[in-house]
């Protein structure tokens, strides 16, 4: 089957948290989504969205401004809008940037023609994925992501993006740091643990096999 091999870095990390993964090309961008969480370690709590500036699209499980977008396209499309119908341009604006759901949109097109994807997880903390074509494989002999090499632990979910993130390590790391203790038991609340290929491999195979290849 074909497939995909794609790099993950979580932008702005330091040192670099990082995953190389190999994915079936005939999946949706809910199952790339679905693989990162896994190959990464977040726990799916939280919007996403796959933007796409140079076609004006985002792809994103944000049902609110899916159906805003579509309310107003049924509503405006072949309608000219003016001062009168939208004196603060919020309908232009809305209407600017398609939006799509994720389970409607497969991942081929885009991934080969741009080759780099950003992907934008919680958007509060607003952590920033760079999802990189690496290789294309035509002889992949299984119907499930695999982590192939990574690299970091998953920071904690709502620690506060790379900058609470960067906080969090500095009381993890000090056992002198007047907040290590509360961190550690916070931390591990939230299980924030080392990455464990094996582990993430199992769940991937488990949790998101889609078919037999014989």
């Amino acid at each position: 089957m074909k497939a995909y091999q794609i790099r993950i870095e979580l932008v702005g990390s330091k040192p670099l948290i990082w995953r190389q993964v190999t994915i079936p090309a005939d999946v949706t961008f809910k199952r790339l989504h679905d693989t990162v969480q896994f190959a990464m370690d977040w726990w799916d709590r939280h919007l996403y969205k796959f933007e796409f500036p140079q076609e004006k699209l985002r792809i994103t499980n944000d049902e609110e401004a899916y159906e805003e977008y579509k309310f107003y396209q049924k509503k405006y499309t072949g309608k000219a809008l003016t001062k009168r119908n939208d004196p603060h341009g919020f309908i232009a604006q809305a209407l600017e940037t398609a939006i799509r759901q994720p389970q409607t949109v497969k991942i081929d097109r885009y991934l080969e023609r741009y080759k780099t994807i950003t992907y934008i997880y919680d958007f509060g903390d607003n952590w920033q994925h760079k999802i990189e074509l690496e290789k294309i494989l035509e002889d992949y002999g299984f119907g499930y992501p695999t982590i192939l090499e990574g690299e970091g632990a998953c920071p904690p979910e709502d620690v506060g993006g790379i900058s609470g993130y960067e906080e969090f390590l500095r009381a993890w790391d000090n056992p002198k740091h007047p907040e290590h203790e509360e961190m550690r038991q916070w931390g591990e609340s939230q299980h924030y643990r080392p990455f464990d290929i094996v582990f993430r491999n199992d769940l991937l195979k488990t949790c998101l096999k889609i078919k037999k290849v014989k």
